[in-house]
């Protein structure tokens, strides 16, 4: 990505430092509480991608920046003050261990959350990542918990509100495939049957997970997210945590 310091985006010490330079100038603040390395810099099956591609396991590890320096750079920038703790995004388990491996192995500050997609109509991080969570005190900060709205059921039957992100942009099908709909419509029941708000029990759900440190929510209007907020103070009883389970087993991850 050119427009991103001209294509200079790996996560060596330097580029770390220009970063974070720039996020401070950005943000007019003296410091950041959690810095996340947006997703790896090795090609690998993030973001949507199922397979482990013969062309990602070509990239040899050489080209790459190692995994100690970036840790070393982190930790420095923690020294500094410049950043509070650090933590990753659209890893893998391989990718998390592998951190976690090289911050004990040399006696440095480890990552400590990881922001990975997760939702009703993405669980693909139980299969591998809850575990690391749960073992290793890395907190998933879990982004697209209504899957780009679908999950709040304005989509539901076509259609496309004004304003709305896919109305705007089409171009997202992750959550409006075949299944995601066909799921979503089966989620959408299961709120109505209950005399829930649709979005509150996805993100209730969401909330319920041990694993979760927090719910990244997103909205467009002051009253989606206080309805998003409130979302907190729900408890999903276990005949509807059932009742997701059987959807979820009927149409398993949908929009990885």
């Amino acid at each position: 990505m050119d427009f991103l310091r001209d294509g200079q985006t790996r996560f060596n010490a330097e580029h770390i430092s220009s970063a974070i330079d720039g996020n401070l100038q950005r943000l007019q603040t003296d410091y950041i509480d959690i810095y996340q390395l947006h997703w790896p810099e090795r090609q690998t099956n993030f973001f949507s991608q199922l397979g482990y591609t013969e062309e990602m396991a070509s990239q040899p590890l050489d080209d790459l920046t190692p995994f100690l320096e970036t840790i070393q750079a982190l930790n420095d920038e923690i020294k500094k003050g410049r950043i509070r703790a650090y933590g990753l995004s659209n890893d893998t388990a391989w990718g998390l261990m592998r951190y976690l491996w090289e911050a004990d192995k040399n006696g440095l500050i480890a990552p400590i959350t990881v922001q990975n997609p997760y939702s009703l109509l993405n669980r693909l991080y139980e299969v591998a990542m809850a575990e690391i969570t749960h073992r290793e005190n890395v907190g998933l900060l879990a982004y697209s918990p209504l899957g780009f709205g679908v999950l709040s059921g304005k989509y539901l039957d076509g259609k496309r509100p004004a304003g709305a992100r896919l109305t705007m942009y089409d171009r997202f099908a992750r959550y409006t495939n075949e299944e995601a709909l066909s799921a979503c419509a089966q989620y959408a029941k299961i709120a109505a049957d209950a005399d829930l708000d649709m979005a509150q029990m996805a993100l209730a759900f969401v909330n319920s997970r041990s694993f979760v440190t927090s719910n990244i929510i997103g909205a467009t209007t002051i009253e989606q997210l206080k309805s998003n907020i409130d979302s907190i103070h729900l408890t999903l009883s276990s005949e509807i945590l059932e009742a997701i389970e059987a959807v979820h087993t009927q149409h398993p991850n949908p929009s990885p």
